[in-house]
């Protein structure tokens, strides 16, 4: 989106998710501004199965969905729309972007730009809340990906700590971060130095 425009447009692949921050007489809102394009979804799954692609859970975990080849215990994607997956184009697997539009207001903060490892563990009222509380773009980024990666190892401590990549835009109208009557937008990205990728 460009920093004088009071529209923003999100073309969203995959299980990462864009959330907004806006201020309310009660403090900080979280408004969800994608999907999380998962074959666990009725619409993606029965795009996949429809061109012979399964989805189905492995048994050590079966809150996630995964999508499979026709005849064959591979790949186990576990998002329903991906750039370059050339195994699984031919079952269901598509790089069509779900579209969403939101017009800003002077109420508008922030947006969390993150990746699945920090939805699996946190939602979105609280990273919402920590990056209010934060001094700095910077900063607001660490806290939300340390505080999803500890929460992996304490609700998950037998498995590897998911992707946690965390990118936050200071809006058009921020309230601490800038002084600038014209508003600006500033990005700060922050991911851990080990984690593993889904």
């Amino acid at each position: 989106f460009h920093s004088k425009s009071e529209d923003l447009v999100i073309a969203n692949v995959g299980d990462s998710r864009a959330v907004l921050g806006t201020i309310t007489e009660n403090g900080i809102k979280a408004v969800q501004l994608t999907t999380d394009l998962k074959p666990s979804l009725p619409n993606e799954a029965e795009r996949i199965r429809n061109c012979n692609g399964r989805v189905l859970a492995l048994k050590g975990e079966p809150h996630i969905q995964r999508v499979w080849l026709p005849h064959e215990d591979s790949p186990g994607l576990a998002m329903s729309r991906a750039f370059g997956d050339f195994l699984l184009k031919n079952h269901g697997i598509i790089a069509v972007p779900d579209v969403f539009h939101h017009h800003l207001t002077p109420d508008d903060q922030f947006i969390v730009l993150a990746t699945d490892g920090v939805w699996d563990v946190l939602n979105n009222n609280q990273v919402a809340s920590m990056v209010m509380e934060a001094e700095s773009e910077q900063e607001a980024a660490k806290a939300v990906v340390e505080a999803a990666t500890a929460s992996w190892k304490k609700k998950f401590p037998s498995s590897k700590v998911d992707d946690c990549t965390v990118w936050i835009v200071a809006m058009l109208y921020p309230l601490r971060w800038h002084d600038n009557e014209f508003g600006t937008v500033s990005f700060q990205l922050f991911f851990p130095d080990e984690h593993a990728i889904d």
